[in-house]
């Protein structure tokens, strides 16, 4: 009896351009860590200086401030909160908070002026939840509002294993402190995955001062609010695309003109055609419709929104193109759908990558 031949795969030969775009993200990701490492040297000698310069001036007065013996505040300093990382963050999650409570006609414009009595709180609490507090709704005394925070802090620790929280306090959420009221709304934000974009990297300059055998004596030290890569649901390492973003942006140009082309070399065949990555991917029906190019199926029209209007529906379209690709055997990115639908273009170029090392053999 005759035996068949065996049949061998054949390695498709590599483009030169495809080389060359490769060796641009690894070239990065070998380059980060010696980059990281200086950052991380450069950040801890600025933080000794900080810390140990003798005569420090403050921006502010500190003429009424009264403490008790052994009493300790922090405040942030003038310079910091007229950063623009900062005032981002700040408008993020006061427009989360208004999104969640407009059911309820509840408006938040000063994040420390309305959220200082726990109302807001126990009410986006609630929302988010589904739970209800038994407490009086309208509290004017210092007392009952600091019962509603202690509730509403007491629930935000539960959500968390009741690991106690060391950011923020009653006291501290009671007397305005901006830097507890972030890190608290922050931590929701992460727990409940919010359909928002927190800034990466916040940090302040924050003084600290303390009475010390009567005298008031203050430290320099910078505050981290949100880390590098920090998403909803869980912190990530940096990897290449964060060095190519942050230090190599004319590269970056090359890596966006290769995710196009091999989109279009797809797209092109339904008569689609893609100049712009975050413009037009946010959505996601494109996502789908190339998934559905590459893996050869149809994805039918009524399980998903051909013309999205709102964003959920947008978010709907993303996710389950990010579906899709796992179907398919592709890990899933470090990238949110809702990343995706505010036109993140880190996020949408990290899941461009992922397709194009899958497919790019593919004609």
């Amino acid at each position: 009896m005759a035996t068949s031949p065996t049949t061998r795969a054949t390695t498709p030969k590599r483009d030169k351009k495809d080389d060359s775009f490769l060796n641009i993200v690894t070239t990065l990701g070998r380059r980060k860590k010696e980059k990281d490492n200086k950052e991380v040297d450069d950040l801890a000698e600025e933080g000794r200086y900080a810390l140990e310069s003798p005569g420090m001036l403050l921006d502010f007065s500190t003429e009424n401030l009264v403490l008790d013996e052994g009493q300790e505040i922090s405040m942030i300093e003038n310079s910091s909160r007229e950063s623009a990382k900062l005032k981002e963050l700040v408008e993020v999650l006061i427009d989360w908070i208004n999104v969640e409570l407009k059911d309820q006609r509840i408006i938040v414009r000063d994040l420390e002026e309305d959220l200082h009595d726990g109302q807001i709180l126990g009410n986006l609490y609630e929302k988010l939840t589904g739970n209800k507090f038994e407490v009086r709704e309208v509290m004017q005394s210092t007392v009952f509002q600091k019962q509603k925070l202690q509730m509403v802090l007491e629930a935000v620790e539960k959500l968390s294993g009741n690991q106690k929280q060391q950011k923020w306090s009653v006291d501290s959420i009671h007397s305005k402190n901006l830097i507890s009221i972030l890190h608290l709304l922050v931590s929701l934000a992460f727990h409940f995955k919010a359909p928002i974009k927190i800034p990466e990297d916040v940090s302040v300059s924050v003084v600290v001062i303390q009475k010390k055998d009567n005298v008031l004596v203050s430290k320099r030290v910078s505050e981290t609010i949100t880390k590098a890569n920090e998403a909803i649901g869980g912190n990530f390492e940096r990897d290449a695309f964060d060095t190519l973003f942050s230090h190599a942006p004319d590269k970056l140009i090359i890596v966006r003109k290769s995710l196009v082309t091999f989109a279009n070399k797809h797209l092109n065949k339904i008569n689609l055609d893609v100049t712009d990555l975050e413009e037009q991917f946010h959505d996601g029906v494109y996502f789908i419709l190339l998934m559905g190019l590459l893996e050869g199926y149809f994805v039918p029209m009524y399980s998903y929104h051909m013309t999205p209007e709102t964003f959920e529906q947008k978010v709907h379209n993303v996710a389950l193109s990010l579906e899709l690709m796992e179907d398919a055997g592709l890990s899933r990115p470090k990238a949110r759908p809702e990343d995706i639908v505010h036109k993140d273009l880190k996020s949408t170029v990290r899941v461009m990558y992922n397709l194009f090392i899958k497919y790019k053999a593919i004609h």
